[in-house]
């Protein structure tokens, strides 16, 4: 998924501006970049186009311990916006995520988030059972 898709479709679910949904992603993405660790930063950046994953791997301290509101206050901050906004921008962010990597990729990176970002994330279906 190239960025321009990839910003379409943050705006789209977020109901913001393409120009406020750009800067909201970048803003995600390198706030993950901050939070991840182990690699998982880096994991994620290979399953993304190079224009998305270079938020992912720039120098990063990695693994910071805040939680969600934390983690809100850094994107609002980054992008210049209200949390409120943060918050719906993150999660059209997750959301797109979600879609543009592998169901592996995306449970390894739900595992690092903050807790109380259950709520923004919808539940990853389970494979089937082999019956």
């Amino acid at each position: 998924m190239r960025f321009p898709r990839f910003v379409e479709a943050v705006s789209r679910r977020s109901e913001l501006p393409t120009e406020q949904a750009a800067t909201i992603s970048r803003a995600v993405l390198q706030t993950l970049a901050d939070r991840l660790t182990g690699g998982e930063s880096a994991d994620l950046a290979a399953q993304l186009p190079d224009e998305l994953s270079g938020y992912l791997t720039a120098p990063a301290g990695g693994g910071w311990d805040g939680g969600a509101v934390t983690f809100l206050g850094r994107v609002a901050d980054r992008a210049g916006v209200d949390p409120a906004v943060a918050e719906v921008g993150t999660r059209a962010v997750l959301e797109t995520l979600r879609e543009a990597v592998t169901v592996g990729e995306f449970r390894d990176l739900v595992a690092q988030l903050p807790k109380g970002f259950d709520a923004m994330v919808d539940p990853i279906p389970r494979p089937p059972y082999d019956r």
